[in-house]
């Protein structure tokens, strides 16, 4: 073995290929050869240009297996794959995105097209989640419609409003208690029933003083008494003469409505605007409107049955006319603080009351009660005759005696006294 050639004699003992006439070119060696080899496996084969058939230098080259170690061919086409795949890509978010600023800018047309309507409306009676709507005076039916959306009751404004234009149903201004997720049929259904409408009545009767009328109407209203006395103290903000020490007398007599959250301030100012509505219905000039109250209010709470009022309006008018003091127990009773129908000597000699008509002339300060239409028609048009007294002589019939001298409303006051002595129980006032 220790003869046998080496690797490097081997392949230095190789003859070389030599052409005519042209010197044969130095043997490679091993460590060359393999160097060719590596740049012949790092490098793309280039084909040949095509010269000619055969087995030559000019023929194409022996095909090869796709995916073979040598073959370079491959990678173009893997490059031109991709290509198309980042193209299609692109068009495929162009086409998104066009179709997004499509939905975004023209969903209802685009619905309307394909026929893919949303439902605009509840099913059923509600969820039994309560509701309070309100429909204010001068509302139209798409306002109407809008509230109902708004305040969660129907799915869409256009729903209900589409069955208002269809049947053309009328609605009492006032607050209503209905359901969220209604229809807009049971909507309308609840909006007509009487027991969904919310509504707060207060009752105010003639001849009532001002706390008996705030109290009143906290009862009615749900409103404390507190905030319904604090707001009856800011006598500019209702308008009212600047004479007036109070609103006695400018809280008219009536039964009010009243929606759920009215303040305290809009309920007085309810019963204020309706005193001047009467008194301007009843001709009574803006300027006379204070005069005409303070009697009024003497007249309701003095004149026992509405029938003697016209009378006993005469009798303080005359006796105004004669420069006599109207001599009211009434009124000294009021600015003494007191309800009882009499009074003793001390309290009708005091004249720091404003009130008391003993022993100051003409009307008090102000009125002494809520006067109704009637005690105003009766001031406005007073009985005729001559009486310049009167005095109850009957407590439960509310029977009168009208006198013109002084002789006669002595006889008339003794049975007065009788019938009380009569009628140990019966209750005064106090």
């Amino acid at each position: 073995m220790t003869n046998e050639p080496s690797w490097d004699e081997i392949f230095s003992s190789q003859p070389t290929s030599t052409t005519a006439g042209t010197p044969a070119a130095a043997p490679l060696t091993r460590r060359q050869l393999r160097e060719a080899e590596g740049r012949e496996r790092e490098l793309p084969v280039r084909e040949p240009a095509a010269t000619g058939g055969g087995d030559g230098g000019g023929g194409k080259p022996p095909k090869r297996k796709r995916g073979g170690g040598d073959d370079y061919r491959g990678i173009p086409k893997r490059k031109r794959r991709l290509g198309w795949l980042w193209a299609l890509l692109v068009l495929i978010a162009l086409a998104g995105g066009a179709a997004y600023a499509a939905w975004t800018f023209f969903e209802p047309q685009v619905r309307e097209v394909f026929g893919w309507q949303l439902p605009i409306d509840y099913e059923g009676e509600g969820n039994g989640e309560p509701v309070s709507i309100v429909i204010a005076d001068g509302d139209i039916g798409s306002d109407i419609a809008d509230t109902l959306h708004e305040a969660g009751v129907t799915m869409t404004s256009q729903a209900f409003y589409d069955l208002l234009v269809e049947e053309e149903p009328t609605f009492m201004p006032g607050t209503y208690t209905l359901q969220k997720h209604m229809s807009a049929r049971a909507a309308l259904t609840a909006l007509q029933d009487p027991a969904n409408f919310d509504i707060l009545t207060a009752l105010v009767i003639e001849g009532t003083t001002l706390p008996t009328a705030l109290q009143n109407l906290a009862d009615g209203t749900g409103i404390p008494l507190a905030d319904l006395q604090a707001a009856s103290t800011d006598l500019a903000s209702f308008g009212l003469p600047a004479e007036a020490p109070s609103l006695e007398g400018y809280l008219f007599p009536a039964t009010y409505d009243f929606q759920p959250g009215t303040s305290a301030h809009d309920v007085l100012q309810r019963l204020v605007t309706e005193t001047f509505t009467r008194l301007d219905a009843a001709g009574v000039a803006v300027a006379d409107r204070h005069r005409v109250l303070t009697l009024a209010g003497l007249v309701q709470k003095e004149g026992g049955p509405e029938a003697d009022f016209p009378q006993v309006a005469r009798v303080f008018q005359n006796r105004i006319d004669q420069g006599m003091n109207l001599q009211s127990d009434a009124t000294v009773s009021y600015g003494a603080g007191s309800s009882s129908i009499f009074t003793t000597d001390a309290q009708r000699a005091d004249a720091s009351n404003p009130y008391n008509t003993y022993a100051n002339p003409g009307l008090p300060i102000g009125p002494i009660s809520a006067p109704g239409d009637a005690a105003v028609q009766a001031v406005l048009h007073p009985a005729d005759g001559p009486w310049l007294f009167f005095v109850l002589v009957n407590g439960e019939t509310g029977e009168t005696t009208f006198s013109t001298t002084a002789a006669e409303h002595d006889a008339a006051v003794k049975v007065w006294q009788q019938w009380l002595r009569d009628n140990p129980d019966w209750d005064t006032g106090e």
